[in-house]
């Protein structure tokens, strides 16, 4: 691999950029690439350059030649070395790329390589002319033709520089400067469009400066256009457009896309087997060093079977197994720290990170289930289904609720008539043996199951069964005390009706199935709708108790069903039920009677007769046809109907004579069916003979008491309406008494109710001196209108006055004398002082009355008189604690 280094005394070096050549090795055929360090940007004036070629060829070990494209300015010596003969100029630098060649001496095949160099910024500076004008005055007409516009080479800036600002790049030179003042300027981003600021240009002499450190992954070139101008502003050149690149540095680190990375394998996987792929990113140049990538895994975690179970590609960060033995019942998981390192994996030059790859090894069914036990027991009663009989166990290494790990168990053997089920328990995986068919103690007392474990997925390739998928199970069965069977159940038999009480049916018994218990059998009768039949209960024996009638309602179809009951002696007792089955045959039993029993018609009916049948509760042959004729009695039947046979169930009775009195007719006839002994019945039909309008229909009151209700019915409604009339009047007197009642209750009160010792509160308080008008009137005591003598014991009205001796007040004459009303106004001021139901104020109130039989008095002597010495108000302490401050307020002395 080619590449330049620094030899002989150091050369200040700025930062370099990469080329990559493809070269073949003609020995091994392997592809190189010759990468070249160059020295971007160096002063050559005095300096000696020195560079070194190195090439590698595969180990061949021919001998190799080195020769230069400029040998009058370089020199490469047999060991890569190349030397500046003399001093270098930047044009020299940039007129040829310097080719350096490698030859093999023995098969003549050449390899060859580029140097680019470039001088440094800031040692030697580049100068840009603004392209000269030139005149072809050849054409005719003397047109002038421009020189075409040179094309400016880029200018190449390093981000990151720490040199000192402003740092001179160009100088941008104009051919008219020579004889008159020129100003430059530069616009476009960078100089006077955003980001402002970064790039100036003197005005004077040109020089382009950088203001500030670029930064590539920001911006990476900037595109710049030069001006010069006169002093006067106008244009002497047409503008020139630069470019500047931004060369890139090694400043970033790789930073993975996620930090965590999960990835899958299954286990058993073989070596080379993909997992994932791990991704990171460098915001450096992807085409230079500083950007690619390369990976490798730092530490494993953990280091189990080997510490290089995975590997990952360098370049592609995919990672991949490398070693055999994943097994996630040893190792569920493994974890990675993945390092990402820029300048191509370089460890001295480059920058890296890490990230964590956490890779889950995934479950396969290389563990098949085995059994805890090689036998297992269980029992079971006889007859007795869904009932679990074992648990079987197992254990499997896979993961849990999986496809791998979830069993299902198969009865391979002992089983024949599929009397049992092995279904999985989903939670515990246990397999539950369980009965589905009935099974008989007395068949087999035993069962030997031989059950095989599985997996719900097939095994991994190379897994076998071990003997510990299989087990058996022995199962013991209980015996039971069975019910009785009858046999054959329903049992049928057939009979002729009619059989008398006391007959011999048939014999009825159950079977015990329990053979080896020694127990009787007693039969009861269950269920006999009709109350036929009697059973022994020892033997079975059916008889009759009644006589046998096909055309019972409890017949079906000629069939009737009785149940009997069939019990064994057993602890605890067992029955069995069993249905007997009588079809009865039919026997000429029942006398056929006229179908309708009842029918209309006109007093001169068109036409005058009417089609009848019979009914025969028989069946064919022991019915129709039959043979219809009228009774001789009454002797005027046949004088009036006459009976004609249409068919062997119908019939014509019509009239003979043309006119027949109104009411109703009973009608004999005499009817005989077929039967081995005909049976006759003589059948009266009820005709009812009516008045009829011109449609034929009915019209005489007697047709609508015929068809009206009977004696009975009307009877019970009238029955009805009596006790509805009773219930309203006894409703009536009842509303009446009860608001009577209310009545004397608002004016009677219970002694309990009495308003004694109670302070009442009332609207009107009473008046005071201004009520002069007084209304003698109002002091008429209520007593004098109802007399105490008619009044029972122990209850009062609401507006009695209490009972106590009324006080004698003054009568005032018709004509007093006017010096007589101090007098009596003075008497009946005494006599209100003690008088315990004057009214409060000394005035003629209105009040709602308290009631009688109060021992307080009343609370207007308080004001009346000027002195209480006269009042007792010692009374007041028998009154409670309430009254006890007015007896010391009034009873104690004038103190």
């Amino acid at each position: 691999t080619p590449s330049i280094g620094a030899r002989a005394q150091p050369l200040s070096t700025g930062p370099h950029e990469v080329c990559s050549l493809p070269l073949l090795c003609s020995q091994c055929k392997d592809p190189l690439k010759s990468q070249l360090s160059v020295l971007q940007s160096h002063v050559l004036s005095l300096l000696s350059l020195s560079l070194t070629v190195k090439f590698v060829n595969c180990g061949q070990g021919g001998l190799v030649q080195f020769e230069c494209s400029n040998p009058s300015d370089f020199h490469i010596e047999a060991d890569g070395v190349v030397y500046a003969l003399r001093p270098l100029t930047a044009s020299t630098l940039r007129a040829v790329p310097l080719v350096i060649v490698a030859r093999d001496e023995t098969n003549q095949q050449q390899w060859q390589t580029q140097v680019r160099l470039t001088p440094p910024i800031g040692q030697s500076q580049q100068e840009i002319w603004f392209p000269s004008r030139q005149t072809d005055s050849s054409s005719v007409g003397q047109l002038k033709r421009m020189k075409r516009d040179w094309v400016i080479p880029p200018i190449n800036v390093p981000e990151n520089s720490r040199g000192e600002f402003p740092q001179d790049l160009v100088r941008i030179r104009s051919d008219n400067d020579k004889n008159r003042s020129l100003r430059y300027s530069v616009t476009g981003p960078g100089a006077d469009q955003p980001p402002t600021g970064i790039f100036i240009i003197h005005p004077i002499s040109g020089e382009l400066s950088v203001m500030k450190p670029l930064d590539r992954e920001h911006i990476s070139n900037f595109h710049l256009r030069a001006h010069a101008v006169d002093l006067n502003g106008n244009q002497v050149e047409s503008p020139i457009d630069i470019v500047i690149n931004v060369i890139d540095m090694n400043d970033n680190r790789p930073e993975f896309i996620h930090q965590i990375w999960n990835g899958t394998i299954p286990e058993g996987s073989k070596p080379g087997t993909f997992v994932m792929t791990v991704t990171s990113v460098d915001k450096d140049d992807p085409k230079t060093a500083n950007g690619m990538l390369r990976y490798k895994i730092v530490s494993q975690n953990p280091e189990s079977p080997t510490s290089n179970m995975f590997t990952i590609n360098n370049k592609t960060g995919g990672i991949i197994t490398v070693a055999a033995g994943l097994d996630r019942e040893k190792v569920p998981q493994y974890t990675l720290i993945i390092q990402a390192t820029d300048m191509e994996g370089n460890p001295m030059y480059g920058l890296s990170n890490t990230a964590t790859a956490v890779i889950k090894v995934t479950d396969i069914n290389d563990n098949p289930p085995e059994f805890t036990a090689e036998t297992f027991f269980g029992e079971v009663p006889e007859n007795r289904v869904n009932v679990i009989v074992a648990n079987l166990t197992v254990t499997d290494k896979d993961q849990p609720n999986t496809p791998a790990w979830n069993t299902v168990y198969k009865i391979t053997g002992g089983d024949p008539t599929g009397r049992f089920s092995v279904p999985t328990d989903p939670t515990t995986n246990e397999g539950l043996v369980t009965v589905v068919k009935p099974i008989d103690y007395e068949i087999s007392r035993t069962y030997v199951l031989t059950v095989v474990a599985v997996n719900e997925v097939s095994l991994a390739r190379g897994i076998h069964s071990p003997r510990q998928s299989t087990a058996t199970v022995s199962i013991r069965v209980i015996d039971v005390n069975e019910s009785p069977n009858f046999e054959p159940n329903p049992k049928l038999i057939k009979l002729e009706e009619g059989m008398q009480p006391e007959s011999a049916l048939t014999t009825f018994t159950a079977q015990d199935p329990d053979r080896f218990m020694q127990q009787t059998i007693r039969y009861t009768r269950l269920s006999d709708p009709a109350n036929w039949l009697r059973i022994d209960p020892n033997t079975g024996h059916i008889t009759t108790i009644a006589v046998l009638d096909r055309e019972s309602p409890y017949v079906k179809d000629n069939m009737y069903s009785a149940t009997f009951l069939a019990s064994d002696s057993g602890i605890p007792p067992a029955s069995g039920t069993g249905t007997l089955q009588i079809f009865l045959l039919d026997i000429n039993d029942n006398a056929p009677h006229v179908y309708p029993q009842e029918t209309e018609m006109c007093e001169k009916p068109e036409p005058n007769g009417f089609n009848i049948t019979a009914l025969d509760g028989d069946l064919s042959p022991n019915a129709g046809p039959f043979a219809f004729e009228l009774a001789n009695r009454p002797s005027d039947v046949r004088r009036n109907w006459t009976i004609t046979r249409l068919s062997g169930d119908f019939a014509q009775l019509s009239l003979k004579i043309g006119f027949l009195e109104s009411g109703i007719y009973e009608i004999p006839i005499i009817i005989t069916d077929s039967g081995n002994l005909p049976m006759s019945n003589t059948s009266y039909l009820r005709v009812k003979v009516c008045q009829c309008d011109h449609n034929g229909d009915c019209t005489d009151q007697q047709h609508i008491v015929a068809a009206g209700l009977g004696t009975g019915a009307i009877i019970a409604i009238l029955l009805c309406i009596i006790i509805l009339l009773i219930l309203v009047l006894l409703f009536v007197v009842w509303m009446k008494r009860r608001d009577k009642e209310r009545q004397a209750k608002q004016l009677l009160i219970d002694p309990e109710d009495d308003v004694r010792d109670n302070i009442l509160k009332y609207d009107e308080e009473g008046g005071g001196e201004e009520d002069q008008d007084y209304d003698l009137s109002q002091l008429q005591q209520p007593d004098t209108i109802e007399p105490d003598a008619i009044k029972p014991v122990g209850i009062r009205r609401m507006d009695e006055r209490p009972l106590h001796p009324e006080p004698q007040y003054p009568i005032r004459s018709a004509a007093p004398h006017p010096g007589d009303i101090g007098d009596f106004i003075n008497e009946g001021l005494k006599a209100a002082d003690n008088d315990p139901t004057a009214p409060p104020y000394d005035s003629l109130l209105v009040f709602d009355y308290e009631g009688s039989g109060s021992t307080a008095g009343s609370l207007s002597s308080l004001n009346s008189s000027s002195s209480g010495g006269d009042q007792d108000y010692d009374y007041l302490n028998d009154w409670g604690p309430r009254f006890r401050k007015l007896a010391d307020m009034y009873g104690g002395s004038d103190d």
